[in-house]
């Protein structure tokens, strides 16, 4: 598939909407430096101890980042072809206010006839790394603004739906659970979801740190899948940080 991806977009990306936390830790990194001037010796140690671990950490988490993001093939979408889903003749993207993948799957899928719906609410979502990176990229031409309780697609109308690091932005457990319930109606009973996330899980917190509570863990999505409707008939580890999970119907064969 042709690369229109940049060397390095998503690491920089990282860096350029989440500056401020980048700031934050060389602040405290500087304060702390300037206190080991006027602290007694036997506490220097555990200062300088915490500027590495701050440093450190944070020097993990944009190479695992630069791992995920720019040298892995997640945006490649090549692990797609281990899904066992077909070109499908109708198929929507849902994001959460930041779309990096409507133009990776139209590449993929030239045959398909694609909806982009964008479900991002400045009343809910309300992280500036989000509003940074809206403000920096443009959406995919023709995106349907929506809400989580309504798509606007008839019943049994849509053969796959992609949430590619998206669906984690629903943190409401019955509001995520009711808009699975809406991607079951739109989808055909051979259907396919597609959701690819970080989950909450060891890797990511040796990555992220802190960082990983923003994601949600596996027990909390396979409580969303059954609640809605959905059975898991595959997972995906298109990293060790990134699983994707495909989705059908309960009760359903492929």
């Amino acid at each position: 598939m042709e690369r229109i991806r940049k060397p390095f977009q998503g690491v920089i990306n990282i860096v350029r909407f989440n500056w401020h936390f980048y700031a934050l830790s060389f602040s405290i990194v500087l304060l702390l430096l300037f206190i080991t001037r006027y602290t007694p010796a036997a506490s220097l140690f555990y200062i300088l101890l915490v500027c590495i671990a701050i440093v450190v950490t944070t020097f993990i988490s944009l190479l695992v980042s630069f791992f995920i993001y720019d040298l892995s093939n997640l945006y490649t979408l090549d692990w797609l072809d281990r899904s066992g889903i077909q070109p499908a003749n109708n198929i929507i993207n849902i994001n959460a206010g930041f779309d990096e993948t409507s133009a990776l799957l139209q590449l993929k899928y030239p045959a398909a006839n694609m909806q982009v719906f964008d479900f991002y609410d400045e009343r809910k979502h309300t992280e500036v790394s989000i509003k940074r990176a809206r403000a920096a990229y443009p959406p995919y031409k023709n995106t349907i603004y929506i809400d989580t309780s309504t798509l606007p697609l008839a019943d049994s109308s849509i053969d796959t739906a992609f949430l590619l690091l998206a669906a984690h932005e629903i943190r409401n457990d019955r509001e995520r659970i009711a808009f699975f319930e809406e991607l079951k109606r739109v989808i055909v009973i051979s259907g396919r979801i597609i959701v690819t996330e970080h989950l909450r899980d060891m890797a990511n917190f040796l990555a992220y740190t802190m960082g990983a509570f923003h994601f949600h863990s596996k027990p909390t999505w396979l409580k969303t899948f059954t609640a809605s409707g959905f059975v898991i008939s595959k997972e995906i580890k298109v990293t060790p940080f990134i699983t994707t999970f495909i989705l059908e119907k309960n009760g359903t064969t492929a």
